[in-house]
Parts: C-alpha cells; structure tokens; sequence
C-alpha cells in the first residue's frame, strides 16, 4: 500500500499533555511536542507519512481566532499542496466541537480534515491519546473520509462535525453526535463507515471572515433578572445565544430583554443548555413575535459559532438566520 501523506497542525490540548504521573489528576496541557507524538506514530508502523506543523501548544479554552485563522489557513495550503492526503489537527477536547464546527462550515468538503484529542494525558495509566491519534491518522489515510467535511475521531468512533459534542467531563468515551451518532467505527487496523459520504462535492458554505463578531452566550437559571442581557448589549455584542432551560425557555423578563434586542437589530438564536434535543419554533416561546430565531439541533456553542458566521456574512435578516440554522 502506498503511504499517504499527512499534514499535521498541532494546537496543545490534552493529547500533548503532562505532568499528572501515572495515577495523578493535574496536568499541563500542551507539553509534548508534535514532532515527538508523530514519530510515535511512525514507530507503529501504519501506512502514512506525517508532517507536523505547531500551530499552538495551549488548551482549548484558549483558542480563540489567531490559532483559528492560522489553522484554516494551513489546512488550505496543505490541500492545495500536491501530493497531501489529509489533514489532522490535534486538539484540546473543551471546544473542539466549535473548532471544528467553524472549520466545517469554511471549507469545501474535499480532502479529510480530522480532529482529534484525548481525555487522559500522555503520562496517565490508560491514556488514550495515542490510540485516538492512530486512529485519526487511520481516518485521515481512508480515500472514503473524502467528501464528509471536517470529522472528529475520539473514543474508536467518527463524528461528524455538525453532529459532534462534549457530553462528559472526564470519561473516556466523552463524545457524542446528535442528531446523527458515529458515522464511522475505527482502530488502528480497521475503519468501517455506515454510510457514503453526506456532503459530496459541497464547497464552502461561508467564506473565511476577516473577524468574527462577538456574539455572546445568556445562561438562563431560575430566579435570574435580565440584567445580564443589557451587561452584554453594553459591552458590544452583536448577537445573543440563549442557553435556555428546556426547549429554550427563560424567565419571562428576559424573555422581553432578549425580544427588545431582537427588535433593535441584535440576533437572538434560542438553544437549550439541556444536553441533547432539538429547540423547535413557537412552541413554549412565540419566536415570530419576539422575532426569534430557534437553534434547532444547534447547542449554545456551536449555535454562537454559526451566527458569528452568519453576522459576519452580512447575513442578518431573521428568515435567513433561520434557514441556515434549519439546514444540515
């Protein structure tokens, strides 16, 4: 078999942490070099060449736009290089669910680009960030990832980056897809799909922004006043995310702070904070009244990350933000 030839862009996270010891909890992100993991992976043998590039050596709960700008910016040269198969991106897990999300929805579908991380640090008894990167490296290799847009591997499983989230503080199997599960199965050795590729021959569906907009994320809790809402209209932002109770309800007062917002010009997009489901419109809450926009399989964090794209796009019409929070 041929090696197919990897790019590998590095960013930190857990997957290239240390410092707990084998039975030890605390550790530092971002302590292992790329190069250091990817000749590990060489070690074991699997039919691809890798190229690491170190884009940052953080967590991921400081990743912001210059590790993204860079990152896109990498992921299309290396798709542009002749002779490069894939791309990997090796990442803190808190919010790869919105680095690839944010990846997904600038590029066209095409080559494999996959991210992955760990729930254990290097130096931890039962770390799984070595497997996790054989496998992305496994994925990255397969011709059938072509064409899916960006993936996630953790836990022996594939998601897709529309379906993907954290749904576990430390377990090992942490990550679920919703409203899709896996779309794969992988190990080092094999890799089955459960069905052809979603997104063939898509391109992009926004360009890459200059900037994103702050968009910004209202917790709802019972007991809470609507202060918050004009702390965040104060303080610039140019859309809201409601991360409400439920189907996306709130407090009645900050039902009216969002809906004055949203009869300003400012956004509103009302997710759930609950773990899985979908926010459906004019149910609990008339959002044709308090021109709302409804998430629907979006949660509050990667709803946030679709409407800075959507802001940023010159895109701010209600109707339309709900079309594009309707699409898959």
């Amino acid at each position: 078999m041929t090696a197919k030839r990897i790019r590998v862009l590095a960013t930190g996270g857990t997957i290239a942490g240390s410092g707990a010891g084998g039975t030890g909890r605390a550790y530092v992100p971002g302590r292992i070099g790329i190069a250091e993991m990817a000749a590990e992976i060489q070690a074991l043998g699997m039919a691809a060449e890798l190229d690491a590039v170190e884009i940052a050596a953080i967590g991921s709960q400081d990743i912001g736009w210059p590790e993204w700008e860079r990152l896109h910016g990498q992921i299309e040269a290396a798709r542009a290089r002749q002779g490069v198969d894939g791309v990997i991106v090796t990442h803190g897990t808190d919010s790869a669910e919105e680095t690839a999300l944010l990846l997904d929805l600038t590029l066209a579908a095409g080559d494999p680009v996959v991210l992955v991380g760990a729930m254990r640090p290097v130096d931890a008894v039962g770390s799984d960030g070595m497997r996790n990167f054989a496998n992305a490296v496994r994925v990255a290799s397969d011709p059938g990832a072509a064409e899916r847009g960006v993936l996630v591997v953790m836990g022996d499983q594939v998601f897709a980056a529309s379906d993907v989230r954290k749904a576990s503080t430390s377990s090992i199997d942490a990550f679920r897809g919703f409203p899709r599960g896996p779309i794969a199965t992988v190990t080092p050795s094999s890799l089955d799909w459960f069905g052809p590729p979603a997104k063939s021959g898509e391109r992009a569906r926004f360009a890459w922004p200059q900037a994103l907009p702050q968009v910004d994320i209202v917790s709802a809790y019972a007991g809470m006043n609507a202060c918050v809402v004009d702390a965040l209209l104060g303080c610039g932002a140019r859309g809201l995310v409601l991360a409400g109770m439920g189907q996306g309800n709130a407090p009645a007062a900050v039902l009216e702070a969002l809906a004055a917002a949203a009869n300003s010009g400012v956004p509103v997009v009302r997710a759930s904070r609950v773990d899985q489901g979908y926010v459906d419109r004019n149910l609990e809450v008339d959002d044709d009244a308090r021109r709302f926009v409804a998430a629907r399989s979006y949660n509050p964090a990667k709803a946030r990350i679709l409407l800075q794209l959507l802001i940023a796009s010159g895109i701010t019409e209600r109707a339309a933000i709900q079309a594009h929070f309707d699409r898959r």
